[in-house]
């Protein structure tokens, strides 16, 4: 079997299959740490879960479309793709001509496949376009508060996402590295589109070699890697702001602060500093206020606060915690105290949003776009904040705030989705299946029986990425990778511009959709158009066929020395940052005029509702924090040898600190029902010091496996909250949770997400 060159969302390899469709995978040769998620990729082609051909729920072909409270229960019926289609056809028409695009929700995440070409979030968006537009969703579960908030601290988000300091820069200059939230390693293997070289590990490591500090300020230990030996601060969940406060009180009131960077590169510090001292509502917001949210002693934070400012420190705050209620307060208050200490935009200095929250993070790849698909322009302006999909289904018509404006819920009768799976990404799924049973059709495109194909009308089986041909690329990525055919599509399935193009042909806009080329023929033309202006740059990127027949192309390489906002440092009128005053807006008096109470004009500390100092911890003493697996991307390929291999007891594992074990009379490999008022869920046990305690730490993404309100699976969002973050962003707050574990008793049922829903076949 000959090696065929292909990428992922977590890396480039080569792959072949042999006769009994078991997938065999080599890394990059380039690749100085390869992604442990590659072992997924084994048995994928066959897994049992795979779409067969195309399905429709019975009771949408008995009783027509409609809200229908048996959707996500019923059994499918096999079809033949003509009949699919037309049937799909006619109700594309019958929405658009009732009750206009609009209520049309295209739902495609795009994290389907990292080639550009087969991007089912763009392939599904340009149908949509062609047949007169559609509602769409803004911003991402993964960051979508501070999506929004960063425009109004510093002009965009771009810049502090995607354009950071570079980690040769960091392990260079940085004495300090300040962690909210860590720098968890299991993260840095994923980028949008791949990463062929994962230099990420390599950096990590070299911060222990150089002998870096390192403050790691989270619940979980394991939240930087073995190789970098930090000093832990177990900080209480969801407190990081309070904490940030502090340590800009002490700067504040010991004259440790900058005044000279923060007047010349600074709005409103004035009176942000006011907040600190208390002057206004007679809480200073100093060492001892927070010790008592925190729960770090006082001595240690003022400690921690001179050393920052003895030292060139890097401020760095994960995505994770702008995924809580608030969470635009930690982002603002991380680029606060680092504006305090006055080192944005030295080497080794200054603030970074997202080490360890994505592979491209400081990465020293270059920052090069590579060939896309264009998705036309959607005539359309309805759209929602991707988190408040559940809100829009359930209250068509109702009014709702987001960044300064009152927008209303469209009322939509049709969901389209491909690429992503909503019932991995959102909260309070129980809620969620409400939601989906309220429009009058649900199309999914799918390769596996998953719970968003399962809730469903129409399931049209998708192929993955090893049955097609494609070119992928991450951001900050090294190459351009081809992407060979490595196998036949499984039984009938199709690519997603195939599916499209059957469903466009009937409703008349074929040409418009596909321009007439099959998907080869797309390739190409995608290629030529990205390499004739480069080409006319002097770069020498070869034609379509001999990249094609090298498997991939090496991207210009730039710079590795970066540095964030190190241009606006040095000319701060030639470099003014895109805000009103030109400056970093430690106050910005545009939040501020929008009078949300969940979101004031600079940073504050707001009580959230799921936490362990509040109230509501009285019934559920456990913080549960739902992060990102280290075993796949979200949910994909949880049938895969690695995700399994990371269950106990055939369910998804949920870490407990001994302590809290030993009240409850749990042993490590136990099966444990996990609840609050919303659902629960069963996980198997794994009893470790490595998280403090009163903390308990379960993983997003196990396929969820419903029977009424429990999950047999270990999904957490069964038990999250579906609230936004505020106001002004609603982005997304599945971090964190309050429970409560108990053994479970007797014989639990068996997981049934391994084998597919009841199917008829005429």
């Amino acid at each position: 079997m000959s090696l065929r060159p292909s990428t992922s969302h977590w890396g480039a390899f080569s792959a072949a299959v042999d006769a009994d469709g078991r997938v065999r995978v080599a890394p990059h040769p380039e690749d100085p740490s390869p992604s442990p998620l590659l072992g997924n990729l084994a048995d994928t082609l066959r897994h049992p879960t795979r779409v067969a051909a195309p399905a429709i729920r019975r009771g949408w072909l008995e009783r027509g479309p409609g809200p229908d409270p048996a959707r996500g229960h019923e059994e499918f019926v096999e079809v033949g793709w003509d009949e699919a289609l037309d049937l799909l056809a006619g109700e594309f028409r019958r929405v658009r001509d009732e009750h206009g695009n609009q209520a049309i929700f295209g739902g495609s995440y795009g994290w389907a496949s990292a080639g550009r070409f087969h991007h089912a979030q763009s392939q599904l968006h340009r149908f949509l376009n062609a047949f007169g537009g559609f509602t769409s969703a803004r911003n991402t579960y993964s960051n979508g508060t501070s999506t929004v908030v960063l425009p109004h601290i510093v002009g965009g988000s771009t810049e502090v996402l995607r354009n950071g300091s570079s980690w040769p820069t960091i392990v260079e200059n940085t004495d300090l590295l300040v962690a909210f939230g860590g720098v968890p390693e299991k993260n840095v293997f994923v980028t949008p589109g791949g990463v062929t070289r994962h230099h990420t590990p390599g950096f990590l490591a070299q911060l222990g070699e150089r002998g870096v500090e390192v403050a790691l300020i989270s619940p979980l230990r394991a939240d930087v890697p073995a190789t970098v030996k930090p000093r832990w601060y177990p900080i209480r969940p969801a407190t990081d702001t309070a904490l940030m406060l502090a340590l800009a009180h002490t700067l504040a009131t010991e004259g440790l602060h900058d005044r000279e960077f923060l007047d010349r590169y600074c709005a409103g510090y004035d009176e942000f500093e006011r907040y600190l001292l208390g002057v206004d509502d007679g809480v200073p917001k100093d060492a001892e206020w927070a010790a008592a949210i925190t729960e770090l002693p006082a001595a240690d934070i003022v400690a921690l606060a001179r050393r920052m400012a003895a030292a060139r420190t890097f401020v760095t705050v994960t995505w994770s915690l702008q995924r809580i209620e608030h969470g635009e307060q930690p982002v603002w208050a991380g680029i606060a105290l680092a504006a305090m200490l006055g080192q944005i935009g030295l080497p080794g200095g200054g603030f970074g949003h997202g080490y360890g929250s994505m592979g491209d993070s400081g990465d020293i790849g270059p920052d090069f776009r590579v060939p896309y698909l264009s998705q036309g322009v959607n005539p359309v302006e309805e759209f929602i904040p991707v988190a408040r999909i559940a809100d829009m289904l359930l209250n068509p018509g109702t009014r709702y705030d987001y960044n300064g404006t009152v927008r209303t819920y469209p009322d939509i009768r049709l969901v389209h989705w491909a690429g992503g799976n909503p019932f991995h990404h959102h909260q309070d799924l129980n809620r969620l299946r409400e939601a989906f049973s309220r429009p009058d059709t649900v199309v999914v495109h799918e390769p596996y029986w998953t719970a968003t194909a399962r809730h469903a009308d129409f399931v049209l089986p998708s192929t993955v990425s090893l049955e097609r041909e494609d070119f992928g690329a991450g951001r900050r990525d090294t190459h351009l990778i081809a992407m060979h055919q490595a196998a036949e599509p499984f039984a009938q399935a199709r690519d997603d511009y195939a599916i499209l193009a059957g469903l466009a042909a009937r409703l008349g806009i074929e040409e418009r959709f596909t321009e007439g080329r099959s998907p080869r023929a797309w390739l190409e033309q995608l290629y030529e158009s990205w390499r004739k202006p480069l080409r006319d740059k002097g770069i020498d990127v070869p034609s379509f066929v001999d990249f094609w027949a090298a498997g991939e192309f090496r991207l210009p390489s730039e710079n590795a020395d970066r540095t964030l906002f190190a241009d606006f440092r040095r000319d701060p009128l030639k470099h003014r940052l895109p805000t009103p005053s030109g400056k970093i807006e430690i106050t910005s008096r545009r939040v501020h005029a929008f009078g949300y109470d969940d979101c004031p004009g600079h940073p504050a500390w707001l009580e959230p509702t799921e936490w362990l100092g509040g109230a509501r911890a009285a019934r559920f003493p456990l913080q549960l924090i739902a992060n990102q697996p280290h075993t796949r991307l979200h949910s994909q390929l949880d049938g895969g040898a690695v995700s399994q291999a990371g269950k106990v007891a055939g369910r998804e594992a949920i870490r407990l600190h001994p302590d809290d074990a030993r009240q409850r009379g749990i042993t490590d490999g136990e099966v444990v029902r996990v609840f609050n008022d919303r659902g629960s869920c069963l996980a198997g046990a794994v009893v470790t010091a490595d998280l403090r305690p009163g903390v308990v730490q379960l993983p997003t993404g196990a396929w969820f496996d419903p029977v009424g309100s429990l999950c047999l699976h270990g999904n957490p969002n069964v038990l999250t909250a579906d609230l936004p973050s505020s106001r002004l962003s609603q982005g997304c707050t599945g971090q964190h949770v309050l429970v409560e574990i108990e053994r479970y008793g007797g014989t639990p049922p068996a997981v049934t997400v391994g084998r597919p829903p009841r199917i008829v076949r005429r």
